[in-house]
């Protein structure tokens, strides 16, 4: 499998298959095809998996595109930002926002995970329930704005805006702490609470935080691009 990411600030991934290889994606995920790939749509992973990703913000069923021959396919972002690709090992886990999910190889599973201090839940902007994706595989996440990358040591923390964080490594921690001081509180600006992730591990930052138009939905129904 090779790819490329294209488009600046509205991109799509480009993804050459060769025949027999899988891609996955909410159900009708993908943009456009070109060759000869086969679409099946099914509940991987088992019904109680599935149910977990409705939670999430993704949807019951996923798209297996299977290629029969050497073909393309494209995943376009649902808005303005930008479309990361994650590398992931045997067993390796990455938290992410919802309906960050774009496209994954087949061997990859997705899974939902649940903010264990409350703080961050109610008031962290990315609630309790976010994304996890747990590798062997390639994933593509699409984001929203332009995406900051910072590695955190052990014990080492980064503090922004809620909602504001798009994904982070499982080693990493999500908290919320209020804004110190009654002036700042009030006249600051910067609202009354910050998300603060303590590391180690790799967190993504946007500079969006948009609505997405299935999450104004219900998580039973799923746009589809197609």
């Amino acid at each position: 499998m090779r790819y490329q990411i294209e488009g600046g600030n509205l991109p799509a991934v480009v993804i050459e298959l060769e025949p027999g290889e899988v891609i996955i994606s909410e159900v009708g995920g993908r943009t456009w095809a070109k060759g000869p790939i086969d679409t099946d749509t099914k509940a991987t992973g088992g019904i109680g998996k599935a149910i977990g990703r409705m939670f999430s913000g993704e949807s019951f069923f996923m798209s297996h595109y299977t290629a029969k021959g050497h073909a393309e396919i494209g995943f376009s972002s649902s808005f303005a930002g930008s479309i990361i690709a994650k590398e992931l090992k045997a067993g390796e886990s990455i938290i992410c926002q919802k309906s960050a999910f774009l496209c994954a190889t087949s061997e990859v599973s997705l899974s939902i995970h649940f903010q264990k201090k409350i703080g961050a839940g109610f008031f962290g902007g990315e609630g309790f329930i976010m994304q996890k994706v747990t590798g062997p595989g390639t994933v593509f996440l699409e984001l929203d704005g332009y995406v900051k990358e910072y590695d955190l040591n052990p014990g080492e923390q980064v503090v922004c805006d809620t909602g504001l964080i798009a994904l982070m490594d499982e080693s990493c921690t999500m908290d919320v702490v209020v804004v110190k001081g009654i002036k700042n509180k009030f006249f600051g600006g910067e609202g009354l609470i910050d998300t603060v992730v303590t590391g180690p591990g790799k967190v993504y930052i946007q500079t969006m935080s948009l609505p997405r138009l299935g999450e104004m939905l219900t998580p039973f129904i799923k746009i589809s691009k197609q």
